[in-house]
Formats: C-alpha cells, structure tokens, sequence
C-alpha cells in the first residue's frame, strides 16, 4: 500500500524512514535548489555550489549506493529506488549537482572485488568533499561504453593512458575521474586525478542552464597500479551496471520535470480564459491533455519498471533500462512542447520557467544514448534471446 507523499513521490505506508527521507529531500530542493537558485548560478557562470553539495551529502544521497561495511546504506535497503526519489524532486526544480557523475562512479567502486582499496575515496565522496565524475563517453561517437577507442598500456609505474573523453559531467568540478580504457584485449577503469600531468579539460558547451560538461584529453598521463579499479574480467559488467544506474536516474528525473510541467499547465489552462471560459474546458485542449497525461504515466511506468530491475540486479535489467530510456527519450519532448505550446506566446519566453525543464529534457535524450541507441540495444537483447530459445 502507498500513500502520496511530498511533491507526488510514492511513499510506503508502513515506512516512516522513507517518508522522512523523501519530506527532508524535497524540503531541501524547495529551500536551496529552487528554480530562482538555477537562474543565480546561470547568472553567475556556476555550476554549482560545492558546499551546497555537502550538505546534499550530508542529507545521505551519496551513501545510498555504498553497502554499510564501507559506511554507506539505503533507507529503504533498494539504494537505486532511494536514489530515483531523489533524481525525481530534483527535476522538479531542475536542480544542480553532481548527483549522476559521483553515483556512477561511486557504485563502479563499491561493487568491485578490490571496494576495500578504494575505501578512502569513496568515503571523501560521500561526505561531498570530494566531486568525481565517469569518463566514459568519446569525441564523434554514439553510446558504446565497452568500445573505448582511449587506451591503458601497462608501464613499469603502472598505466599510461592516453586518447580523449568528451560529455564528462562536471569534468572541470572533478577532483578525480574514473576513465574506462582499453588495456591489450581487455577494458579497465582506472581513477585518474584531474590534476595529473597530461591531463587537459575543456568546458564544452551544454543546452542546460547549470549541467556542465567537459572535454578530457589524456595525453600519456601515468597511473599507479592501484588506480585501477576492479579485475579485467568483472569490469564490463561493473561498467554495464554503472550505465544502468545512470539511465534510470536520469528516466526519473526526467518524470518529475514532466509531472511538473504537466501540472502547473492543466493549472494554466483552467486559470487563463478565453471567450468567457476556461482554455481547459475547450474539446481539442482536452484532447491534448489526455494524450499527455497518457504518455507521462507511461514514462512513470517504464521507469518505475526499470528502477525495480536494476535494484534487485535483475538478468533483465538492461533490458528494462533501455526501454525506459528508449521511450522516456522519446516522449518527454513532445510532452514538454506540448506545455510550451499551451502557453502560447509566453512559453517561450526567457522570463517563463517552461524552457529551463525543455533544455533538460533535450539535453538527456542524448546523455547514456539516445532512444535509438536503446532501440537497437533492445532489437540485439530480443534477437540474442530468440537465438536461445
């Protein structure tokens, strides 16, 4: 049984911790990461506020991916559920933060064979002091994780890496990057310091009022042995894991944009008048509203799916998230210009709010694949499965 909790997240009943977790988020987000907090820091050039990240940390978000032994723990024992009900207030503020290049990395260290090694950085990243980010993405290419074109070639000090990253997160806010890298016929990560020498960041250009994004060039930059981060053959699935976990976060951050704008737009439609009555009352805006509201309940569905996969660690969970980020992709576009369109004229305006939510949105459908990256992905897991059968 559910109850509907702050901001429309879903809530047990029979779970105070939940409860007081998700009312203590939201309550933060609404104090320090409102709407008028993202047009600041846009203003300002900041991404964001390191010591806002703290207290984030501080509330939690950062350990829920991290198991007790090594200081972490969950409030409802599914820290990928826990984490998508932060992901989700946070789109309803489109708010800042590390929260997906710390998350990444951070289960990349925690589900390793050698987490105990690399104790010390992922305690100084869940107290927030610490910002890492996945270097995962490359120049020129779509969504292909377990084909990095950057190389580790193994030295007498350890690795020399070199080649290029690009669309790193918070790449110029990292202290610490988790690059994956070919080394001979296998892939690796390894954690390189952003201030190593050879390393060079670039800012790149991003739709999005406050996400930040980065270029990496590695140019025979030299990493100790113990930077490397799991065994060879336990990576690519350390590496498949991580790409879930950062797809279905953003899948719920994406919903809580869309329940959002939906929202204050069905309030729109009743408040503005035309003619003597209200917009909403008119048959073709009907319509329109119950085509989206059908769309965003199933973008709510196909993530919530999603979510269940990848925190019980199903054989099924890259499947689930790539449907719902096939079809979140897809959708939450059309939902959003939907709300723009209902506005009229002052939808698109710099002054209205509707653009900060439609840049996000835009932005994610290209961020851990595009929706048909997802569709192909599915189209090869369907076609691997038939094979068995």
């Amino acid at each position: 049984m559910a109850q509907e909790g702050p901001a429309g997240v879903m809530t047990a009943v029979d779970s105070p911790e939940n409860i007081l977790f998700a009312s203590t988020t939201h309550a933060f987000l609404q104090k320090e990461a409102s709407l008028r907090h993202v047009r600041d820091l846009h203003a300002a050039g900041v991404s964001f506020d390191p010591l806002w990240w703290q207290r984030a940390a501080e509330l939690g978000w950062t350990a829920l991916l991290v198991p007790e032994e090594l200081g972490g723990g969950s409030i409802s024992g599914n820290g990928v559920a826990d984490l998508a009900m932060v992901a989700e207030q946070l789109g309803r503020t489109v708010a800042p933060g590390p929260l997906y290049p710390v998350s990444t990395v951070l289960a990349g260290l925690a589900d390793c064979a050698d987490r105990h090694a690399h104790a010390g950085v992922i305690a100084s990243l869940m107290t927030g002091e610490t910002v890492a980010s996945w270097a995962v993405a490359e120049p020129g290419r779509g969504w292909s994780p377990l084909q990095p074109t950057v190389t580790a070639t193994p030295v007498d000090s350890g690795y020399r890496i070199q080649g290029a990253k690009d669309r790193v997160e918070a790449g110029a806010q990292s202290a610490l990057l988790l690059v994956v890298a070919r080394c001979g016929g296998d892939i690796r990560q390894f954690l390189v310091p952003t201030d190593a020498p050879g390393v060079r960041i670039v800012p790149q250009q991003s739709l999005d009022l406050v996400k930040q994004y980065a270029r990496v060039d590695f140019d025979d930059v030299l990493v100790a042995e113990s930077a490397t981060v799991g065994t060879a053959t336990e990576t690519a699935e350390l590496i498949d894991r991580q790409s879930q976990i950062a797809q279905v976060l953003q899948c719920a951050e994406v919903v809580g944009i869309l329940q959002t704008v939906f929202d204050f737009t069905v309030q729109w439609a009743l408040d503005r008048h035309t003619f003597g009555r209200p917009l909403a009352s008119y048959q073709a805006l009907k319509h329109k509203f119950a085509d989206m509201k059908m769309w965003l309940e199933a973008c709510r569905a196909t993530t919530a799916a999603a979510v269940a996969a990848v925190g019980a660690r199903s054989p099924a969970a890259g499947r689930s998230a790539s449907i719902a980020k096939s079809y979140v992709g897809e959708m939450a576009g059309q939902i959003v210009q939907g709300c723009v369109q209902m506005h009229g004229g002052i939808g698109i305006t710099w002054e209205h709010d509707l653009h900060l939510y439609l840049r996000r949105v835009t932005l994610y459908r290209a961020m851990f694949g595009t929706p048909e990256d997802h569709n192909r992905r599915i189209y090869e897991l369907e076609a691997q499965a038939e094979k068995t059968r």
